[in-house]
């Protein structure tokens, strides 16, 4: 159901607009809050067993009721939340505190209000607009913002180091990342998501799916580019040159405790399931079925759609325990060097494709 058919659906009707619509809006936007909060609790479990399994080791345990629960630390991230909730908020005494206090929730507000328009579902959408793949883009790029008042505001040289990093990573990722959407766009001749998940339905000469990804080579390549800048935009390794424990105590972060930090790590792993949305939705089918003509009910359209989504997420969580951190003129000459002039030929590619095959 997206905002409109909710505005449709309350009794205030049209008497009451400005009531309507802020209660279709927090009706809608009270969900994507909880699942983003459980979301990243799992995702965090995910990640410290997954680490703890490649370094060869058990990872969290003793947290939780029962057997299984106080074998396997189910309940860790719980306990790692509550620490941080009731830690005490410190304010440095000569940090701005009003951008200070702001810094936390610009960059959550970036990633969350770009759930707005992920298609979950054939009838599981927010807002289906017609540019939404442009609106998720824009407003992405809100977290570069955040982290830059972060830096700025807690008045130390780390965190102002790790926000002008942050700065020069995200700026300069976006672009090719863009770029390969363009692509995207070309091929299916519409911005909204549900359009380039319409476009992907069938197959490609009956045996593979028609998905962008085996559309022609160039979009093959492109995938691989938004993919891994959306890394780099998450600030995850081997990209995370802004926060950069080992060097930066945190980076950007330094100066916040307690639930202004916790914010910064929510607004992390929602940022992870936005980019391996829309990777999943402009490359890979969407909600739309890998076996043609399965399946493909709306509430399978939901399971394919978090499927997909999270195993992507796990290709983020892998990269980490798997890759050393990249240096900062290694990080920018990949994006310069290698990522603009592929992004760039694909787009003349995918031209020169959609005229060869009309």
């Amino acid at each position: 159901m997206t905002v409109d058919q909710l505005i449709n659906w309350l009794p205030f009707g049209t008497d009451w607009p400005v009531i309507t619509f802020l209660t279709a809006v927090i009706i809608c936007a009270l969900p994507v809050f909880l699942f983003i909060a459980v979301y990243a609790l799992v995702a965090i479990y995910g990640e410290v067993k997954i680490s703890s399994f490649m370094a060869d080791k058990v990872g969290p345990m003793g947290q939780g009721v029962g057997f299984h629960a106080g074998k396997w630390g189910l309940l860790q991230p719980v306990a790692d939340a509550l620490k941080l909730i009731l830690k005490e908020d410190i304010i440095p005494a000569a940090a701005d505190k009003k951008l200070f206090i702001m810094a936390p929730f610009v960059v959550f507000i970036g990633a969350f209000i770009s759930f707005a328009a992920l298609p979950f579902g054939q009838n599981t959408i927010i807002a289906d607009m017609n540019i939404g793949i442009f609106y998720i883009l824009a407003v992405g790029s809100l977290s570069v913002i955040g982290i830059i008042l972060a830096g700025w505001s807690s008045n130390n040289k780390w965190s102002l180091y790790g926000g002008m990093r942050s700065v020069a990573q995200i700026v300069s990722y976006e672009i090719p990342a863009g770029l390969s959407i363009i692509s995207i766009i070309m091929l299916t001749g519409t911005l909204s998501m549900q359009g380039i998940n319409e476009f992907q339905q069938g197959t490609i000469w009956g045996i593979l799916p028609n998905w962008i990804i085996f559309n022609n080579p160039f979009s093959f390549i492109a995938f691989f580019i938004f993919f891994i800048s959306g890394v780099a935009e998450c600030n995850r390794t081997p990209f995370d040159i802004p926060e950069a424990e080992s060097e930066l105590v945190a980076g950007a972060f330094t100066e916040y405790s307690g639930m202004r930090y916790a914010f910064f790590f929510l607004s992390e792993y929602a940022e992870m399931f936005v980019v391996s949305g829309v990777s999943v939705t402009a490359f890979l089918g969407g909600w739309n079925s890998p076996i043609s003509g399965f399946f493909n009910s709306p509430g399978w359209g939901v399971f394919w759609f978090m499927g997909k989504t999270l195993s992507l997420v796990f290709v983020m969580i892998w990269f980490r325990w798997t890759f050393p951190r990249l240096r900062v003129d290694q990080l920018m000459s990949i994006c310069w060097k290698v990522f603009l002039p592929f992004s760039l030929l694909n787009i003349f590619g995918v031209g020169i494709w959609i005229l060869i095959t009309g």
